[in-house]
C-alpha cells in the first residue's frame, strides 16, 4: 500500500463532498485525484516515468504503477524494459506490450503534495466549467431566476445558483436600479465558452424576454393554443406583440390580457411599467399593419410588395397619434410588421394625388404632343408612363372611352417615336461623357443608368465591376452628431442593394473577372437535380 496523507476512507469522502459541492460527477474528482497522485509520483520518480495513479470508486485502495514498453533493446529504461526482464512479470509478454510495474510505497513531500493540490484544483474547475456551459447551453432563450451579486460599472453579475450570468448596462431597462442582493429575473440571450469560463449573457430589453413573460402568465400561450407571432419593443417606454389563436372559440387578446387586466398588468410590473399594445395578427399585411397602427384611425393603404413599403392615409386630427410621441408608435408597428410605413393626413395625400395628376397630365400633352383633355383622359385611366403607352396592346387603348381604333394606333406610334428620340439623346450624351459601348452589354444596364455612370466616372465594364455596392446606391455617415448623405451613381433610381449587387457580378462576369456559374446560388444546382421531372 501506498502511504499517502489520506487513508482509504478519506479519499472517498473527499471526493463525495468536492462531487456534491461543485455539482460536477463524483467520477471526474476521482480522476482528478489519480492524475494528481501520478504528477507528485513522477517528481519522485523521474518525470520521464510513464506513471498511473488508480484509486478503487468503491474502497478507496490506492495502486501506483509504473507503465513500461516491452522493446528488444532497452534506449531509456525509465519508459522501456528488455523481452527478458518483461517475461519475469508476465510469461506471456511479446515486443510491444506495455507492462505494469508496481511501485513501493512513498509519502509525499511538502511541494509534491502542494503540485497534486493544483492539479485536482484545475481539474475541478474545468469539470465545473463543461458542467456549467453544457447546462446553460441548452437554456438559450429561457428565462432565469438570479440573485445580483454586484454591480460593476453598471454591469450586473448575477449569481443564477449553477452559474454566474451578466446583465450587462444596456440589457438594462432604462432607469432601472438593482442593488447587490436584489432578486432578478432576465432572459439568456447567448452562452459563450471562453478561456476564463463559461460566459452567460443575460438581458431584460431582449423582444423575446417579454414574450417569455407572457408565456409564464398565459397558460393559452403555454399550451400552444395562443401563438405569439411579433414583439417590437421600445424598452421601458413602450411595446407592440402581435398574437394569433389557433381556436376560433379563444379570443388571443383577451386571453394575453387576462380577468380584469391581471395577466398583462403582471408583465407590465415586471418590466418597470412599461406600456404594452396586444394586436391580433393577420395574414393579410395591410389589414396587420392597419391592426398595428392602433390606436390611430386608419382611412387607406396603399401597398408596394415589390419594395415592402405602404402608404398609409389617416384623418388630420388622427396623424400625432398614429406618428406617437418622437415616431415611437409608427417605428414599433414597423418593427413589429417588417415594412416601411409612410404615414399622410387626407390632406396631404390629397394634395399629391392632384400634384402627381397635373404633373402626368403634362408630361403627356408635351411627349405625345396632346391638348390637356387627352392628357388628363389618359392619366385617369391610370396610364403612369409614354412607356405604358408605347407598349400596351392598340385594343387597350381603343377602349377608351372617346377613342377609336386610329387615334389608338397614332397615340402609339407617337410614344415609340418619343422613346426613339429619348434614347437617341440618352445615346448621345453617353459618347459625349466617353461610356463605352460595351458597357451596353452588361445586363440590367439601361441608356439612362449609362449617363449617370459616365457622369460618375465610371465608363467601362472594369469600372462598374470594381465598384462597391455603396458607389451605386450611396451611404450615409454620421458624424459629431449629424448624418450626412453620400449620393451614389445611381441615387434616383428606384434600385435596391440587393439590384446594385447583381449588376455589379453580371458586370464582372462581362469583364470575364468571374464565370457565369458563380452567379449560382450555393445549392440551386443541387435543387435542380434534386427536382422531379415535369415530363415524368
Amino acid at each position: 500500500m501506498v502511504a499517502v496523507s489520506a487513508n482509504r476512507l478519506e479519499l472517498l469522502q473527499i471526493a463525495d463532498a468536492v462531487a456534491r459541492e461543485k455539482s460536477i460527477d463524483r467520477g471526474i474528482v476521482i480522476a482528478a485525484m489519480e492524475d494528481a497522485i501520478a504528477k507528485a509520483a513522477r517528481s519522485r520518480y523521474g518525470q520521464e516515468t510513464d506513471i498511473h495513479a488508480d484509486i478503487n470508486p468503491k474502497t478507496g485502495e490506492l495502486r501506483l504503477a509504473r507503465h513500461l514498453l516491452v522493446v528488444d533493446e532497452v534506449e531509456n529504461s525509465a519508459t522501456e524494459i528488455t523481452l527478458d526482464g518483461a517475461r519475469r512479470h508476465n510469461p506471456a509478454a511479446q515486443v510491444g506490450d506495455t507492462i505494469a510495474d508496481t511501485l513501493p510505497p512513498f509519502d509525499f513531500g511538502r511541494i509534491a503534495a502542494q503540485s497534486a493540490k493544483q492539479v485536482i484544483v484545475q481539474k475541478v474547475r474545468e469539470a465545473e466549467r463543461d458542467r456549467q456551459y453544457d447546462e446553460y447551453k441548452d437554456r438559450i432563450g429561457d428565462i432565469v431566476n438570479g440573485l445580483v451579486k454586484r454591480v460593476e460599472y453598471g454591469n450586473v453579475v448575477v449569481d443564477l445558483g449553477r452559474g454566474e450570468g451578466i446583465l450587462r448596462r444596456d440589457e438594462l431597462l432604462p432607469r432601472e436600479m438593482v442593488k447587490t442582493g436584489d432578486r432578478i429575473r432576465a432572459y439568456v440571450y447567448d452562452v459563450r465558452r471562453e478561456p476564463r469560463g463559461p460566459q452567460i449573457f443575460l438581458s431584460r430589453t431582449h423582444p423575446q424576454f417579454m414574450s417569455k413573460l407572457f408565456a409564464q402568465e398565459v397558460p393559452e400561450i403555454y399550451d400552444g393554443i395562443v401563438e405569439i407571432k411579433a414583439v417590437a419593443r421600445d424598452p421601458g417606454s413602450r411595446a407592440k406583440i402581435a398574437v394569433i389563436s389557433r381556436d376560433s372559440s379563444v379570443d388571443p387578446v383577451g386571453a394575453c390580457v387576462g380577468m380584469r387586466g391581471s395577466r398583462v398588468q403582471a408583465v407590465v410590473n415586471e418590466l418597470q411599467g412599461e406600456k404594452i399594445d396586444i394586436i391580433p395578427w393577420n395574414p393579410d399585411i395591410a389589414t396587420f399593419i392597419v391592426n398595428a397602427l392602433a390606436p390611430a384611425e386608419v382611412v387607406k393603404v396603399v401597398l408596394d410588395e415589390d419594395r415592402e413599403r405602404i402608404e398609409v392615409v389617416v384623418p388630420d386630427a388622427q396623424l400625432s397619434l398614429a406618428i406617437g410621441r418622437r415616431g415611437q408608435n409608427v417605428r414599433l408597428a414597423s418593427q413589429l410588421t417588417g415594412w416601411d410605413i409612410d404615414i399622410m393626413t387626407e390632406q396631404e395625400e390629397s394634395e399629391r394625388r392632384q400634384k402627381e395628376f397635373a404633373e402626368r397630365t403634362k408630361m403627356f400633352a408635351e411627349a405625345l404632343d396632346l391638348d390637356e383633355m387627352m392628357g388628363q383622359l389618359l392619366t385617369s385611366e391610370g396610364f403612369t408612363s409614354v412607356e405604358e403607352i408605347a407598349y400596351v396592346p392598340v385594343s387597350e387603348l381603343a377602349s377608351i372611352e372617346g377613342f377609336d381604333e386610329d387615334t389608338a394606333a397614332e397615340l402609339q406610334a407617337r410614344a415609340l417615336k418619343h422613346l426613339a428620340e429619348v434614347e437617341e439623346a440618352l445615346d448621345a450624351r453617353r459618347k459625349e461623357l466617353g461610356v463605352e459601348d460595351d458597357l451596353k452589354g452588361v445586363p440590367g444596364v439601361t441608356s439612362k443608368m449609362l449617363v449617370a455612370f459616365g457622369e460618375n466616372d465610371i465608363k467601362s465594364v472594369e469600372d462598374l465591376a470594381g465598384c462597391a455596392t455603396d458607389d451605386l446606391i450611396g451611404w450615409s455617415e454620421r458624424k459629431d452628431g449629424e448624418t450626412t448623405r453620400h449620393p451614389g451613381a445611381l441615387d434616383g433610381f428606384e434600385f435596391t442593394r440587393e439590384d446594385a449587387e447583381t449588376l455589379i457580378m453580371q458586370a464582372r462576369v462581362t469583364a470575364g473577372w468571374i464565370s457565369a456559374e458563380d452567379l449560382v446560388p450555393e445549392g440551386a444546382e443541387e435543387a435542380e437535380e434534386a427536382a422531379p421531372d415535369a415530363s415524368a
